[in-house]
């Protein structure tokens, strides 16, 4: 199981709706319950954030390779979670 990373801006409409898909995907599947997230606020931590290269949030990183980027559906943080479980 990868490690997945998640850049977000706390008043980000995308990263609420990545994080409620989270949510639905973790109810529908037992195997992503064990999925962890470390989640960074970018405006809380810009040193962290300017040593990956995107330009949107949410961003997910799977072991450190790029998964997704900014705007989303339920089925791309499916991608992610499938991704991270590989």
């Amino acid at each position: 199981m990868k490690k997945i990373l998640m850049f977000y801006l706390s008043d980000c409409p995308h990263c609420h709706g990545a994080m409620r898909y989270e949510e639905e995907l973790r109810a529908e599947n037992p195997a992503y319950q064990a999925l962890q997230i470390e989640r960074i606020e970018e405006s809380d931590n810009p040193e962290t954030a300017e040593k990956y290269d995107y330009y949107y949030v949410p961003t997910y990183y799977a072991d450190g390779v790029k998964i997704h980027e900014g705007r989303n559906s339920k089925a791309e943080i499916r991608k992610v979670f499938d991704a991270a479980l590989k």
